[in-house]
């Protein structure tokens, strides 16, 4: 039997709560100062503490940490009167799993409660991806065990040694740049790598950008710069979003390429130009030709090689290693500690689309450390922002704020909530008044009102 321990100098809290939990079956302790619940948390660890946040020996807040190191890191649930923000984030920053604000909302409480089982249950379990510290991955590596990624790991070999040029294809997120780098890191690391994407800059300060540009060329051209071909020197030049050019650059792109020389805009000089090529797009450069929006010539210049980046949809294989090195990363860049991914949360990682692919998972992976506590990713932080179906609303919302009954889609009336939470909260005071109106945070003639209101039996004073 899972038991609970309640530290609360309130006995009336205690005991209402002692009788709802004892109710779900759980075994229960309970203290009434911040002492002699560390001393019950010692000799029994709970799996899970309900701490109130002032006690009359101690701050709640400055206990968690004993508490949990006592207790086994057991969750805790932290309650009070006070509904400011302050309070709020320094409870959550101490280390409590949940904040419970008095009086005490009960199928909020049992939210909380079973999604604190729930972390307990996924802690001690043993079937889990273990994010090793130490692990033999670079940062800017490209990872995958999957055919396609295995594929593509002897073709970036191959490319990398030539000097040929080469058009990288793939979704937004796929890690364009990231394979760029990687060829230039294994054919000519030692030299400049220049990346430029086509689409962020309007095209008459693109020019400029990639041609480089003479003193006077024109208004505040101040002094002379190199562009781009010319900075990259014999080392690598990336063309990120390349299909996003203009017709006109598109033309003297073609004329670099040809004859592997620029001329600086405002200039007569030809600059010869020793720069590798790594272009890439997410467009169908093909499909563009044949719709007269990119140059055939031009195409056939940058398709020497063409290296085709799989999305991650098309690989969910991958998505283990990918979230162990992903984690690595986010762990070395926030100071986090997530260590453990379980199975089931992987699973479900790997039945996601992922439009916007490794990216995407990184982001949702970062998303989650930071709001994670301890060395374990919960799958309530992978929650998209924007839910696509009913299935998808997280479990943290209770039914009753949601407005949806548990065995129909009709919204409840405002009325008919009130009556389930007051009828709930009177069979769990037994029937006492004083209780009632203690756990509701309302008065005694209003409990009255309300009684007779809903047909309820009166009870005890």
């Amino acid at each position: 039997m899972d038991r609970i321990l309640i530290v609360d100098d309130d006995r009336s809290i205690r005991e209402l709560l002692s009788m709802h939990l004892e109710e779900r079956g759980f075994g229960v302790d309970s203290a009434g100062t911040g002492a002699e619940g560390v001393r019950m948390a010692e000799r029994a660890p709970p799996a899970v503490v309900v701490l109130d946040m002032r006690l009359p020996d101690a701050s709640g807040i400055d206990l968690i940490p004993e508490l949990k190191k006592h207790a086994n890191e057991a969750p805790v649930l932290m309650i009070t009167a006070h509904h400011d923000m302050a309070t709020t984030i320094l409870a959550m920053k101490a280390g409590a799993f949940d904040y419970i604000h008095k009086p005490i909302d009960i199928q909020a409480f049992d939210v909380a409660l079973d999604r604190a089982m729930e972390v307990r249950r996924l802690s001690k379990g043993s079937d889990y991806l273990s994010v090793e510290a130490h692990r033999g991955f670079k940062m800017d590596d490209i990872v995958g065990s999957s055919a396609a990624m295995q594929q593509l790991f002897k073709d970036v070999g191959r490319v990398a040694a030539s000097r040929a040029t080469v058009l990288i294809h793939g979704e937004s997120g796929t890690g364009k740049e990231l394979i760029a780098r990687v060829i230039h890191s294994y054919s000519a690391a030692q030299k400049p790598f220049i990346a430029i994407n086509c689409s962020a800059i309007v095209d008459t300060l693109l020019e400029s950008e990639l041609f480089g540009h003479e003193k006077g060329a024109f208004t505040g051209a101040m002094q002379a710069k190199a562009g781009k071909f010319e900075l990259a020197e014999d080392g690598s030049i990336f063309l990120d979003e390349i299909g996003e050019l203009s017709s006109n650059l598109q033309a003297k792109l073609l004329r670099v390429l040809q004859e592997r020389e620029v001329e600086r805009v405002g200039g007569v000089r030809r600059i010869p130009i020793k720069a590798r090529i790594l272009a890439a797009t997410h467009r169908d450069l093909a499909e563009e030709v044949r719709a007269n929006r990119f140059r055939e010539d031009l195409y056939q210049r940058l398709k020497v090689v063409t290296l085709n980046l799989p999305p991650l949809r098309e690989r969910p294989e991958d998505i283990p290693i990918l979230v162990e090195h992903l984690l690595m990363k986010i762990n070395q860049r926030l100071h986090k500690n997530l260590r453990r991914v379980p199975r089931e949360v992987l699973a479900k990682l790997q039945k996601r689309a992922w439009p916007g692919n490794v990216r995407e998972l990184e982001n949702v992976l970062t998303r989650a450390a930071v709001l994670s506590q301890g060395d374990l990713l919960l799958e309530e932080h992978l929650v998209e922002q924007k839910a696509s179906s009913r299935s998808e609303t997280p479990a943290a919302v209770p039914k009753a704020e949601a407005g949806v009954q548990a065995t129909s889609d009709r919204v409840q009336t405002l009325d008919e909530v009130e009556r389930n939470h007051i009828t709930r909260v009177w069979s769990l005071t037994g029937g006492h008044k004083g209780k009632t109106c203690q756990m509701l945070g309302i008065s005694r003639p209003t409990l009255e009102r309300k009684l007779r209101k809903y047909g309820l039996a009166n009870g005890e004073d």
